[in-house]
């Protein structure tokens, strides 16, 4: 049932529509976002993935980012955009068994205007190079990354894509380490580097100090920007900032936004609002 309801919808999904017009944006930009879909097996009752998930292609299609990144995304989740984005395409691996099984940190990138160099994943624990769970993490955790490429400008950049988990304080601290370390040695050219994730703190947790350090959050150093919540909990939660984008080698950050516009006539796409930034080069 569900795959013929997926079916149904793709095709609904593809027609043209006018809305979806892009907006000129200049040839040195590039428009990020960091995006909690909320996992498709939650029991969410009319806010449940089946009934939303249309509101997500609209929510896509009027931002037109030209790189996003997905937390908690399962398989067919991953699928459904795929089959109705056909213009993106994406890299990702299932948290539980570095292959199909759980959530995936996946990673999306307009095919037209970013190409893939190489990509990998790997785990937010002691042992990063298989499926694992570090610390006193509740859930397995893992971090996707990229090496990218603007095709309208050549620059390369790196991309990193995360989950921080919800309870364990140690997991965050030693897993955002872990992110930090692993940037510094992936990218030893100081390629210009986005992250993006649900990081499950607020901006003032010390967890984020050494990011801080090296890295700066959009939100916070956007030239426009906006102090609103990200976590919605589906209209219960009106304070909670927890998703964010860091960058570093970029120029500037005109703008930073959380998308709380509705789509499709529902009033949360996600228990998450996706947010936005434009870098510049």
């Amino acid at each position: 049932m569900k795959k013929v309801f997926f079916s149904v919808m793709a095709a609904m999904l593809l027609l043209p529509s006018a809305a979806f017009a892009k907006k000129v944006s200049g040839p040195a930009t590039l428009e990020v976002i960091s995006f909690n879909i909320r996992m498709g097996e939650g029991q969410d009752g009319t806010n449940s993935w089946q009934f939303r998930c249309p509101a997500t292609i609209y929510m896509l299609r009027d931002q037109q980012p030209d790189i996003f990144g997905l937390q908690e995304a399962y398989d067919y989740q991953v699928q459904f955009i795929s089959d109705n984005m056909p213009e993106y395409k994406n890299v990702g691996v299932g948290r539980e068994d570095g292959k199909h099984k759980g959530e995936h940190m996946s990673i999306f990138w307009n095919k037209k205007k970013i190409a893939l160099r190489k990509w990998g994943t790997f785990w937010l624990s002691e042992t990063p190079d298989k499926p694992s769970k570090g610390w006193d993490a509740a859930c397995f955790r893992t971090a996707t990354w990229a090496l990218m490429k603007d095709k309208r400008t050549g620059h390369e950049f790196y991309y990193v894509n995360t989950h921080l988990d919800h309870v364990g304080k140690t997991a965050q601290k030693e897993g955002l380490a872990l992110i930090v370390k692993r940037i510094q040695e992936i990218n030893p050219e100081g390629l210009p580097m986005v992250l993006t994730g649900d990081f499950n703190v607020s901006s003032d947790d010390p967890v984020l100090d050494d990011l801080d350090r090296m890295m700066k959050s959009a939100r916070s150093s956007a030239e426009r920007t906006d102090n609103l919540n990200s976590f919605n909990g589906w209209g219960r939660d009106t304070t909670s900032i927890i998703d964010y984008i860091y960058y570093s080698g970029f120029s500037s950050c005109p703008q930073f936004e959380t998308v709380q516009k509705k789509y499709a006539d529902r009033p949360f796409i996600s228990d998450h609002y996706p947010v936005k930034a434009i870098l510049i080069f």
